[in-house]
């Protein structure tokens, strides 16, 4: 069975879309991107939603950050968090391929 095609392209996507299955697959990090599914959001209000201290959910922010799966914007001192649309798009489009001819 085929699993991925055998390029350098598809290898180097295949290692991202590892690196973004691994750091989703924390329930934390998971909950933090499906709370930012519906828009941007501070640190303040991620922390209120998860119920954690501010620097683990720091910590989980910064996973996500280094993997592309969020992004961020400083407005004062506060920070904002966003899903990276275009890198997760990229990532679920092929992953989806996996199941399809190369």
């Amino acid at each position: 069975m085929k699993y991925f095609c055998k390029t350098n392209q598809s290898t180097k996507q295949l290692a991202e879309t590892i690196l973004f299955l691994k750091a989703v697959s924390d329930e934390n990090r998971l909950k933090i991107v499906c709370f930012l599914k519906s828009g941007e959001k501070c640190v303040c209000e991620i922390v209120k939603f998860l119920e954690l201290p501010q620097n683990l959910v720091s910590h989980h922010l910064k996973i996500l950050r280094e993997k592309n799966i969020v992004k961020n914007r400083k407005e004062g001192l506060k920070v904002y968090y966003s899903i990276n649309h275009k890198n997760i798009d990229k990532l679920i489009k092929f992953f989806n391929s996996l199941t399809g001819e190369c």
